[in-house]
């Protein structure tokens, strides 16, 4: 039995079709109670047991799942880059994946788990997944924080050689509906479009970018499943490692993605950052992506361009607009 955590959200449900197109289904999905759109993210998927994140870990370190359980692939935590909560994200992002940490080296059972591209801050100290960069990094928002103190807490405790951390750069896609603030952008510009026949975006608050010329590094989040499940399989690939596509891209570049992929005339406008997001926007992200290739990740990577058409196409005009391993 595979666990994964989260996997009634975003990536954590991708990650269970993947492996449902796998042909697996022996799968334990653990999270919070689902929202209505949350159980939308699993209608479609197949697995063999919901529990809720509480009583999961409270089973697991009963050694209720010791002897079934293969693997964890952890994606559960609370992703809002605006929740200024400290204890809240401490308790869900790094106390919740310490205990899993511990229970995986405990029982040798392999541990794959988010960290984010949000404990790269600003990219003034790059964006280098080598582990003696790591405590360079000075997170922007409190999220970004939570992650970075598991990761360092890994690191100093000796549990990286045991334990893969992925950092998700800007990941966008299907099943990403119940989000709401924290949607990509490709999303919004979507549902911008579709109302309005324009998208909106952030004037440049930095003076090295123009409006709208803001980049980041997006993975579609296909490409982002296909790499967790290639690291969770091989068990001597561990440590820190960035899951982006190495190329940046400007937010520019997607809403015309967007508009090409929707058959619309451009029409982008540009308006006011709220003053609560100036200091922690990340005008530049770019994974560093060669510790991925060396570990022998070859696959090639969706362009945006090519994401966005078969997201919009495939998933965003269809009636049914979440994923489905009976029509990938």
């Amino acid at each position: 039995m595979i666990v994964v955590t989260g996997g009634g959200g975003f990536i954590g449900s991708a990650v269970v079709w993947l492996l449902n197109m796998r042909g697996v289904s022996n799968i334990l999905v653990v999270d919070v109670e689902t929202t209505a759109d949350g159980y939308h993210n699993l209608r479609n998927l197949k697995f063999s047991e919901y529990k809720n994140h509480d009583a999961f870990i409270t089973g697991l370190e009963r050694g209720e799942f010791n002897s079934e359980t293969v693997g964890i692939i952890h994606m559960g935590a609370c992703s809002d880059t605006t929740e200024q909560d400290w204890d809240y994200l401490k308790k869900n992002n790094f106390e919740f994946t310490k205990r899993l940490a511990k229970w995986s080296a405990k029982n040798q059972k392999r541990l794959v788990y988010a960290s984010s591209g949000a404990t790269y801050g600003n990219g003034s100290s790059g964006f280098s997944d080598e582990h003696e960069e790591m405590k360079r990094l000075n997170p922007l928002n409190l999220y970004g924080e939570s992650k970075h103190l598991f990761d360092l807490w890994a690191y100093r405790r000796n549990f990286l050689g045991q334990v893969a951390g992925l950092k998700y750069f800007n990941v966008y896609g299907p099943n990403e509906y119940h989000k709401e603030n924290m949607r990509s952008m490709v999303h919004k510009s979507f549902c911008q479009i579709k109302e309005t026949g324009k998208v909106k975006l952030f004037k440049s608050n930095h003076v090295d970018f123009g409006d709208g010329e803001q980049v980041r590094d997006f993975i579609y989040v296909k490409d982002a499943a296909k790499i967790t499940l290639s690291v969770f399989d091989d068990e001597h690939i561990n440590g820190i490692i960035n899951c982006g596509t190495g190329i940046s891209r400007s937010f520019n570049d997607l809403a015309r993605g967007v508009f090409l992929a929707t058959e619309k005339k451009e029409h982008i406008e540009y308006i006011e950052m709220p003053e609560n997001l100036k200091e922690q926007y990340q005008s530049y992200t770019e994974a560093d992506i060669g510790k991925l290739r060396r570990f022998g990740y070859q696959e090639s990577l969706y362009s945006l361009e090519d994401g966005v058409m078969d997201y919009v196409r495939n998933y965003l005009l269809k009636e049914d607009p979440y994923l489905n391993p009976a029509s990938p």
